[in-house]
């Protein structure tokens, strides 16, 4: 079973919406937002939770009167300390659940069911304990890099502005799209510490820890890079509308 936990706590200042939840900015006529969840509540999930912060209410507002859902439930994070302490803010929502867990960006609209499904089912059918999502770009700046060993195994994930020269070559990026048990991801976010670059705790992280673990971790490269594009500027904003 699946329950899906879709981040849209974010502040957006780069797009230049101080009065709007960033995830409230509009594609197409409809907000960020609409998107994600359209396609989350495709997958037909027990439950899926949304973190909200940033003027919180708006977003409430707006997404219980557009889904008018009982499934859809609401985590509130109050400071910004990163996505994997916004993940854990989702944890009691889903205390009792031993599903797994998808986690969604809400300020990437353009991932599609059909992607999302095989995503899934490649999960499944390896048993593997974690899966990320990832693509590989011919330009790779920008993102957190899926760094595997002299023998392929997927190890870690590192930061863009945690990485060495090195990994700065990789180009095989991490989508942000996330499944794992439930149990196990609250298990491993709790032992995740912001000793990084931007002194925040890393969903991330969760990887390296699993693979101490010798846990299964897969990253399945199987996703198109604009489905992955995360809409983070007005810039990056109009031009996926251009494109659309």
């Amino acid at each position: 079973m699946l329950s899906i936990i879709i981040l849209a706590a974010g502040l957006g200042k780069r797009m230049q919406t101080p009065d709007i939840p960033k995830v409230l900015a509009k594609l197409k006529g409809s907000p960020l937002i609409y998107y994600v969840l359209n396609t989350a509540n495709k997958l037909n999930p027990n439950k899926i939770v949304l973190v909200v912060g940033h003027h919180k209410e708006m977003l409430i507002d707006y997404v219980t009167n557009q889904f008018n859902s009982n499934k859809i439930k609401f985590a509130v994070q109050q400071n910004q300390l990163g996505t994997g302490h916004a993940v854990l803010c989702a944890e009691k929502e889903l205390l009792d659940s031993e599903d797994n867990i998808l986690i969604l960006s809400g300020d990437v609209p353009l991932l599609t069911e059909t992607t999302l499904n095989k995503f899934i089912d490649n999960h499944n059918s390896l048993n593997a304990d974690i899966s990320v999502l990832s693509a590989a770009i011919d330009n790779p700046t920008g993102y957190g890099r899926i760094v595997r060993d002299k023998n392929g195994k997927f190890i870690a994930i590192t930061e863009e502005k945690d990485a060495t020269d090195e990994i700065k070559k990789i180009k095989e990026i991490n989508g942000g799209v996330y499944c794992i048990n439930s149990k196990l991801l609250f298990e491993l976010l709790k032992k995740i510490n912001n000793n990084n670059m931007q002194n925040e705790y890393y969903l991330t992280d969760i990887i390296d820890l699993a693979y101490k673990q010798n846990l299964k971790v897969i990253a399945s490269n199987i996703a198109n890079f604009k489905e992955i594009q995360g809409i983070n500027t007005r810039e990056q904003l109009i031009n996926i509308e251009n494109n659309l």
